[in-house]
This record gives C-alpha cells, structure tokens and sequence, in this order.
C-alpha cells in the first residue's frame, strides 16, 4: 500500500542534513582500567580539552580480538567523565554493535576518518619571524607565572613574554614564544604532527608534539639550548622531535 505525505510543510519543524566535526576514538583495547589510566594520563592535567565534542567509537582495532566484549554503559561513563559525547559506534563484530546499539549509540559504517595531512616539505625560515601565527592565534603578551596554564584551542598561540618554569602553554596548532621558554610547551595537542614549536630562548621543562615529547631529563644539545630554535616533528606520532638552529 502506497502512502502519500501531506503536501504542506510542516508548521513546527524542519528536516535538514547537518555535517558535524566528530573525534573519532579508535578503541584498541577493552579493558576499561587500562584506558582509563591512559586517558587520566593523557588528559588528566587538562580537564578542559575537549569541550563536550560529539565522538564516534571505532571499534576496529578489536576486531583482532573476535568478539570481545565492551561495558558500553561503563564505557560512556568513562568517556562523559573526560568531556566528550559518544554518539555513534562503527567497525565492531556484530556483537559490539548490536550491544552498541543497546546502549544508546548509533552505526554509523558509513564514516570515513581522515589520515593525519602529509607532511610538507621543510623550507628553512630565515627568521622566526618567518614563521609568524595568523591573525587568529591567541597572544599573550604577559609573563606566565608557574602554575599557569594557557591553552589556545583550535589555533596558534604566540606568547610575548616569558614562560617560567612551571607554567604550561598548549595549543591545537603551532607555539611561539618570543621570549625565554623554560616551562611546558605542548603544539598539536590534538593530534597535528604538522605543528611547531619555536623559542628565541629554548629552556624547557618538557617540549612535546602531537604527543611526542621530550623533558628536560635529557640535556639539550649545546647548539640550541638557550638559543632561538624550532622544534619539529618528523615521522609522524611514531617518530622523533628534532630541533633546528634559527638565525
């Protein structure tokens, strides 16, 4: 039997398709105390990086593991504690997703998630200047004390005075300190292997990219320690930091 709509638009609502921006969480593991200690110790010292972000569960990498079973409601509680919304699952057996499902989650097996963008190849700068942040970054312009923190989300952050140890500057994109950095810097916090991370006088306490790090446990080679420099990552979240002398 064929059933006609009414022709008139309705009066109270309107059905339009939406694109939003998801982060997707590969979840390679189901042991929820081992992810939550990972978590805790990812994000534990910024409880405000994510803001309430619709997130998608990959359940992929499980797939190695036959059917193993997910406390998807202990899972959601999980995730909730750190600030993101799961709202769709894909890429688990048919045993995930039907308890996916149950839990409240959509499928969502259409999903594509993008690579990490290619790397482009490094043109030396002439100056830091060279380097400069868009209009859109955050700027500082006043001495970071120890326990401060900023974090410019989504964007650049280009400070102007000096971040004493013990203070923490951490930004989506690319850092730049015009003045001595000898707290915690960390460029990419989301994920960009593309960022940088440039000093006029680099002493840290901990320099990290996309999760790639480097503490001041290990000395910085003489001829960028104190000195203008850019730090750099090559070989991508498996690779290494290297540090590039700046004129």
């Amino acid at each position: 039997m064929t059933v006609a709509l009414a022709g008139r638009a309705p009066a109270t609502f309107e059905i339009k398709s939406a694109t939003l921006p998801l982060v997707s969480l590969l979840l390679k593991t189901a042991d929820l105390n081992a992810l939550a200690t990972e978590l805790s110790d990812r994000f534990g010292d910024h409880p405000d990086f994510f803001d309430h972000d619709p997130l998608v569960l990959d359940l992929t990498p499980l797939q190695a593991q036959g059917d193993a079973a997910v406390d998807f409601p202990a899972l959601l509680d999980l995730l909730h504690r750190f600030r993101v919304l799961p709202v769709a699952a894909r890429g688990g057996t048919s045993g995930q997703m039907s308890a996916a499902l149950a839990a409240g989650l959509a499928a969502a097996p259409e999903l594509v998630v993008q690579p990490p963008a290619s790397r482009v190849p490094q043109v030396p700068a002439p100056a830091p200047v060279a380097e400069a942040a868009p209009a859109s970054a955050l700027v500082v312009d006043k001495p970071l004390r120890s326990g401060q923190q900023v974090y410019a989300r989504g964007r650049d952050l280009v400070v102007l005075s000096m971040v004493n140890p013990g203070a923490e500057v951490i930004a989506d994109g690319h850092i730049h300190v015009y003045a001595p950095l000898r707290g915690k810097a960390i460029a990419g916090a989301r994920g960009n292997t593309e960022a940088r991370i440039i000093s006029l006088c680099l002493e840290p306490e901990l320099i990290s990219i996309a999760g790639v790090y480097r503490t001041s446990e290990v000395p910085l080679p003489p001829e960028v320690l104190s000195r203008p420099t850019q730090v750099r990552l090559v070989g991508g979240v498996e690779g290494r930091l290297v540090m590039d002398p700046l004129p």
